[in-house]
């Protein structure tokens, strides 16, 4: 189980430096919108490949921030049920959303991605749109991008693995998505207690 938990560890820090070049792209991606709406309304003139480009970067984003966004413990859940729960109730959670929603998903996309990915190379897949990208790097994109998420994917299995049985804590515990709403709730209700108790005076 070690061995395990050193990889997972390794996986969690790649994840992590991945997701942080990966969000740099939404900056390319709003200076490529910004320059080309500039140039259209001044030039009267557009670029279906820069206006391709901006959403393949945006594509990018989505798919190679999502595995450091689970790694994160940043996915959506419903923290309001989820916080009543005990740990051992959100553990097993964990465990079986892990198992039999996450994995299966991811395996689905691989599955059937590859094939969509290597059918666009094969034929050098083509935009349909005039002076457009080619098509395989974007499927390649969504390849990758699930590769990864299963990997982490793998990893939050042996650390929720580990967790449960004593060997490392769960470093979410106290933080993450229910920390972070608790904490912005009562910053809000404390405000408005302030403001309430102002207008009395």
């Amino acid at each position: 189980m070690n061995a395990l938990i050193a990889f997972s560890r390794q996986v969690d820090r790649a994840t992590a430096a991945l997701g942080r070049w990966a969000a740099w792209l939404i900056v390319a991606a709003v200076l490529i919108s910004t320059i080309n709406a500039v140039i259209r309304k001044i030039f009267d003139a557009s670029s279906n490949t820069w206006l391709e480009l901006q959403w393949v970067l945006f594509g990018a984003v989505f798919l190679l921030c999502a595995s450091w966004t689970l790694q994160a413990n940043e996915h959506i859940r419903i923290d309001i049920v989820n916080s009543t729960l005990s740990k051992t109730t959100r553990n097993v959670i964990e465990l079986v959303g892990h198992v039999f929603f996450l994995l299966p998903m991811v395996g689905i996309f691989l599955y059937t991605g590859i094939p969509f990915l290597l059918r666009s190379w094969r034929i050098n897949e083509q935009s349909f749109s005039a002076g457009g990208l080619p098509q395989y790097p974007a499927k390649a994109l969504i390849v990758l991008g699930f590769a990864v998420l299963l990997v982490q994917a793998i990893s939050e299995l042996i650390k929720r693995v580990a967790v449960m049985r004593g060997l490392i804590e769960d470093a979410h515990a106290a933080g993450g998505h229910h920390a972070s709403a608790e904490a912005e709730a009562e910053r809000l209700l404390a405000l408005a207690e302030a403001e309430k108790a102002a207008a009395k005076h």
